[in-house]
């Protein structure tokens, strides 16, 4: 059994393949994308319920320490120990420390 195919045939072929592929890997990097936009939102899920159970034990805290008054030294401990907490993280998250220019591609450190 002999197989003729014209060069027309052949290249049409080719093209065709190329075709699959491209669609494939275009299809592969979609999906990709997709479950790293999905991994994303789920770490910033787990980061909000994380903060917002800390939040709730500092309040239930607080609030149990201011209820039941009897320490000053206590209830400054436990209003003023969260707010320098909260203190340090605020001034470090907006400090600017440094400022360093995007690197283009042909540049080496």
């Amino acid at each position: 059994m002999t197989i003729n195919l014209t060069p027309t045939q052949i290249l049409a072929a080719v093209g065709v393949v190329v075709v699959l592929l491209w669609v494939w890997r275009a299809s592969a990097r979609r999906a990709k994308a997709t479950a790293n936009a999905a991994r994303a939102g789920a770490r910033l899920l787990s980061l909000t319920g994380r903060v917002l159970v800390m939040a709730g034990v500092i309040v239930g805290v607080q609030w149990l320490v201011i209820t039941h008054r009897g320490d000053t030294v206590l209830l400054l401990v436990v209003l003023g120990l969260p707010a320098l907490f909260a203190a340090y993280t605020l001034t470090k998250a907006l400090t600017i420390t440094s400022y360093e220019s995007p690197r283009s591609r042909g540049d080496r450190r």
